[in-house]
């Protein structure tokens, strides 16, 4: 195998609750991840000269060693002295800086990727346990499905799949710094924790107005008031068929979970009609 095409998915929050602040200067948390349709599109194709290149749609994104898809090439290159190089081709969707793990995935499909055209012979877990080296959150995207993260993210219980549903993704015109909402969360200003346990019982019995009715994300107590629009655009699903919108990972993105696909339909060209957000799409629940 000489090349491989990959689909790198996003992924929402269904919960989002930060436990307290670690010695080391991390946040402990304990949230509910769901891969969802969106995807990037990576081509990755062994080149006989040594050397990592990459390409993409965006001409904003870095292409060097700043690239998490470059880090993982780099690390699995380095661990293994591949001898060869690898050429990549990202055709991106998935919004950036946005919450939804766009480059932890893409990272993650690397790993993955590379893995599979190098015949390196790693398992999901030894994936996952480089994985984290890159990111918190590239061992859930190589895992993908419904997971139970704890600790910085990186600790991972399989969960009950998400039951179908439709799902609106809107970002607005703005970037969100992770590391900027986490540092001005006040562990002694929150007041409430998102009920993760009941979006999990919601999971384990399919019951998706459980899960909707139960979500919540701390972190919006940061980002909403640096940047209203988010709750504007929530309280637009919601008026507008969802059965509950939330923001996703540190923000900006919002998305929404609808059980009527004309009423998803709906509420997306209304959103479009706005102009709230600059990037929008309908997509679905992706179980692995």
């Amino acid at each position: 195998m000489d090349s491989i095409r990959l689909r790198a998915r996003a992924k929402i929050n269904l919960g989002l609750d930060v436990i307290g602040l670690r010695d080391d200067g991390y946040h402990e948390v304990r949230m509910i991840m769901q891969t969802v349709g969106l995807y990037d599109r990576i081509i990755i194709e062994k080149t006989k000269e040594p050397g990592i290149v990459i390409t993409s749609n965006l001409p904003y994104i870095p292409l060097n060693e700043n690239n998490l898809m470059y880090k993982a090439a780099d690390m699995l290159i380095s661990e293994f002295g591949i001898k060869e190089g690898v050429s990549m081709d990202l055709n991106k969707f998935i919004p950036v800086a946005a919450g939804m793990a766009g480059g932890s995935s893409d990272a993650a499909s690397v790993l993955y990727g590379m893995n599979k055209i190098f015949d390196l012979g790693l398992s999901m877990r030894e994936l996952m346990e480089r994985g984290v080296r890159i990111g918190a959150d590239v061992p859930y995207c190589i895992m993908r499905g419904t997971a139970l993260a704890e600790g910085i993210g990186e600790k991972l219980t399989r969960l009950a799949p998400m039951p179908e549903c439709s799902v609106i993704v809107a970002k607005p015109a703005i970037n969100v710094s992770t590391k900027l909402v986490y540092e001005s969360l006040d562990m002694n200003g929150v007041e409430s924790h998102p009920d993760i346990d009941a979006v999990i019982d919601g999971l384990e019995s399919k019951n998706l107005h459980k899960i909707a009715d139960n979500m919540g994300n701390v972190l919006e107590k940061v980002t909403i008031p640096m940047h209203p629009v988010i709750d504007a655009i929530k309280k637009d699903m919601c008026s507008h068929g969802a059965i509950n919108s939330m923001m996703s990972g540190s923000g900006p993105t919002v998305f929404g979970l609808f059980d009527d696909k004309k009423a998803a339909k709906s509420c997306l060209d209304y959103l479009r009609n706005k102009s709230e957000a600059r990037q929008i799409y309908i997509t679905d629940i992706f179980n692995v």
